[in-house]
């Protein structure tokens, strides 16, 4: 990327947001930039009334002019900001929903990169640190606006003066003082242009520091039970002191370093602004323009000068910001690679979907250890099929790889003889309702939930949520289906428990209606005879549907047709479970064995 269209794109995506934002902020910030100078220019007409004794008719028309034009202004402003806030929200609401929106868009197996996990986070984070990035950028954008206003306002005024100036005529005295004017102001844009930049060093060093804070702060959420178990409050508060001394250190570093770095800047400042009381001072002795005018163009000066220096600081901060805006864009660059597919998924009555695992084998990215290694499995339709496993044994990963949420690393997967990368990826994902071991539930109500859709049907969800073992809890429910599930966003919502929370997700996956039914330990952490009991009534629900159950714990699959067992990422064994047990040196039957010593009574 460019790095002088970093700024330009930046602000045009962030526009895109919300096209009626920036205009609305530049009428606001027109009229915000008007009142001062509408005021600055009656209060010299009054004062000049004054100092020439007008009648009082004419002092009360200057008054009466100056309150009602303020006043009007004012109204104007208010209306203007309170429009610009409305747009703000929708600004910052679109932007949530862009990036969220991203996110989602990726491909799944770059949802699980760590890099690029790390990188959603660093944008998250830089935010965190004086908003550097988006509202960085916003902030800037509002302030150059501000700047520009006030300069083009004052150079008209500086120019009314100038004329005055020369038509008076310039003595050795102003002429002096219009070159130290003027060699003050080059100096002062200099002194700013080197403070920035110092400045924009230290916001670096305390930004680093922030961040950090910011992690230890994340890093302690959550732990108070921990803490008070463990007694782990001494070792929090020796963080916390070591972070406050550093926090300390490093901020009164960058106070004294701001300071010394826009002292030059200050000083200079103050000379330009005596240099130009003096030659007002000056001319208006001489008759050049009114006592009054003292105000308005002294004024008028100093805001020229302060918004000259604050220009070149906030372009200055701008390109600062890059480093930051360019983190985020680069998340939007991200671009999809796993092939979508052409070919329709073949709509079937009888759901005969066959699928086989031809010497499949996949590793995560980033490293170079197997999680799968030439996995060869048929799955034919109707066929109940238990995955079992130690941890770490890779059957969710096979999950992953059926429901092509990641493409193999080696081998093929077929569906009805076709490779399942060539089937239209969103009609291939269609053929699958899984409920897997980390599912979710979303905040909104229990029949969205339970349908994934803005509209249910009434009678097959209160159905499925009965056989699933949900009934009674429902019953209890006055606003049935329309219940809000949890309280993010509103306060009647209910909090269901993490059994019902299952159960609602086994309603969901019903739902669906999918030719291929997953359950991917949703029950762990229940034991294993409940487990049981859940997979065995699931299963009967399930009807002619594949289906396919995962657990460590061998005992809650008996019932299937076929158990193929997982151990270091390779299929092992495959059999009944009569089959597989009456081998004594397989896996199966060491792993039945040495869960079963847990259940079985001892007796004397």
């Amino acid at each position: 990327m460019r790095k002088n269209s970093v700024t330009g794109r930046a602000l045009k995506l962030y526009h895109s947001y919300n096209p009626k934002y920036f205009p609305t902020k530049f009428a606001e910030i027109l009229f915000n930039c008007l009142a001062p100078f509408f005021t600055l220019w009656m209060s010299s007409e009054i004062i000049t009334a004054l100092y020439e004794g007008r009648n009082k008719n004419s002092l009360v028309l200057l008054v009466t002019v100056t309150l009602v034009g303020n006043l009007l202004i004012r109204i104007l402003e208010a209306v203007l900001k309170r429009n610009a806030e409305v747009q703000l929200t929708l600004l910052q609401s679109t932007e949530a929903a862009a990036f969220n929106a991203k996110t989602i868009s990726l491909d799944y197996d770059k949802l699980e990169d760590p890099a690029i996990r790390q990188h959603r986070r660093t944008i998250e984070q830089n935010s965190w640190i004086n908003g550097y990035g988006m509202l960085y950028l916003r902030l800037l954008v509002e302030t150059l606006m501000e700047c520009c206003f006030n300069i083009l306002l004052s150079i008209v005024l500086f120019l009314e003066m100038l004329s005055l100036l020369i038509n008076t005529g310039f003595t050795p005295i102003v002429v002096a003082l219009l070159v130290g004017l003027v060699v003050t102001i080059a100096l002062n844009f200099a002194a700013q242009s080197r403070g920035s930049r110092i400045t924009a060093e230290s916001y670096k060093r305390t930004g680093a520091v922030m961040l950090e804070e910011n992690r230890m702060a994340q890093g302690q959420n959550g732990f108070s039970m921990d803490e008070r178990i463990y007694r782990q409050r001494d070792i929090i508060d020796r963080i916390n002191k070591r972070m406050q001394k550093l926090h300390l250190k490093t901020f009164t570093e960058q106070s004294r370093t701001e300071f010394l770095s826009m002292l030059p800047s200050d000083i200079l400042t103050k000379v330009s602004e005596l240099c130009s009381y003096l030659i007002i001072c000056l001319y208006c002795s001489l008759g050049a323009f009114p006592v009054g005018s003292v105000i308005k163009y002294v004024g008028y000066l100093n805001k020229l000068t302060s918004e000259l220096g604050g220009l070149l600081s906030n372009s200055k901060q701008l390109k600062t910001n890059e480093q930051f805006l360019e983190v985020y864009l680069d998340y939007f660059d991200i671009q999809n690679d796993m092939y979508q597919g052409s070919l329709s998924v073949e709509k079937r009555s009888d759901k005969k979907f066959d699928i086989e695992f031809k010497n499949v084998s996949f590793k995560y990215q980033g490293t170079d250890n197997y999680a799968l290694k030439n996995i060869n499995l048929d799955l034919k339709v109707g066929e109940r099929l238990a995955v079992v496993g130690m941890n770490g044994s890779g059957k969710t990963t096979f999950i992953k790889l059926l429901c092509r949420l990641y493409d193999p690393t080696e081998g093929e997967i077929f569906m009805n003889d076709f490779n399942i990368r060539k089937y239209d990826y969103r009609q291939y994902l269609d053929l699958f309702s899984v409920v897997f071991q980390d599912y979710n539930l979303l905040s909104v109500p229990l029949g969205n939930n339970v349908a994934s859709s803005d509209t249910w049907d009434t009678e097959k969800a209160e159905r499925l949520l009965e056989e699933v073992g949900f009934g009674e809890r429902y019953a209890t429910m006055s606003r049935k289906l329309e219940t809000p599930l949890y309280k993010d966003f509103d306060e009647d919502g209910v909090n269901v428990s993490g059994g019902e929370a299952q159960k609602i997700a086994l309603a969901r996956a019903l739902y669906k209606d999918a030719p291929f039914i997953i359950l991917d330990e949703p029950t762990a952490a229940l034991d294993p005879i409940a487990e049981a009991e859940i997979y065995s009534k699931f299963d009967q629900i399930v009807g002619d549907k594949t289906a396919i159950y995962i657990s460590h714990r061998l005992s809650s699959c008996r019932f299937c047709d076929k158990i193929a067992v997982f151990d270091k990422g390779e299929i092992v064994q495959i059999g009944t479970h009569d089959e597989l047990l009456s081998n004594e040196s397989g896996k199966y039957y060491e792993l039945w064995n040495a869960q079963a010593q847990y259940y079985t009574e001892k007796t004397a």
